[in-house]
């Protein structure tokens, strides 16, 4: 079973920082990873986001189920009223594949400027040994598990073909 886990950060450039620590944990064997996502926010900016195409593996979602997730997240709300019903729908088709209200609400609270997050589509993680690894950079963790089902939705929906 895949798990989405969001890896918070109090600095902007933290989940950058974190991303060869995940490179190595997966060597290791301490995680597998199937796709992986920064959004850094600097403070007075929009948050700067990017895929981690070095750590993305075959099962990749793709970009677009990272921009529709960062989106939904972070962007919506500077969106007008007319959008606001296509929010609806996506969150709703969201939540289809295991992507719940209480996680988006969760994210939108602790991800915020001057912070970093460091998203994985991940399987087979020891979670104490990757948070343990972050060491220094003292991550909070917001985690939402996917079943089997959901998982194979979210690749069917967002795989790049």
């Amino acid at each position: 079973m895949a798990a989405l886990t969001v890896w918070k950060f109090d600095n902007p450039a933290d989940a950058d920082t974190a991303e060869s620590t995940l490179q190595e944990l997966s060597k290791q064997g301490l995680i597998t990873i199937h796709d992986a996502a920064t959004i850094s926010w600097y403070w007075g900016k929009k948050p700067k986001t990017r895929q981690l195409e070095s750590l993305a593996g075959k099962g990749a979602l793709g970009g677009g189920f990272w921009g529709l997730l960062f989106g939904l997240l972070f962007f919506v709300p500077l969106l007008g009223a007319a959008i606001g019903a296509a929010a609806g729908a996506i969150r709703g088709s969201m939540k289809d594949v295991g992507i719940d209200d209480d996680f988006v609400k969760t994210v939108q609270a602790n991800v915020t400027p001057g912070t970093s997050a460091l998203f994985v589509m991940s399987s087979d993680a020891v979670l104490d040994k990757v948070r343990d690894a972050f060491g220094d950079l003292h991550p909070e963790l917001i985690q939402t598990n996917l079943s089997a089902d959901d998982e194979a939705r979210l690749r069917e929906v967002f795989a790049d073909d």
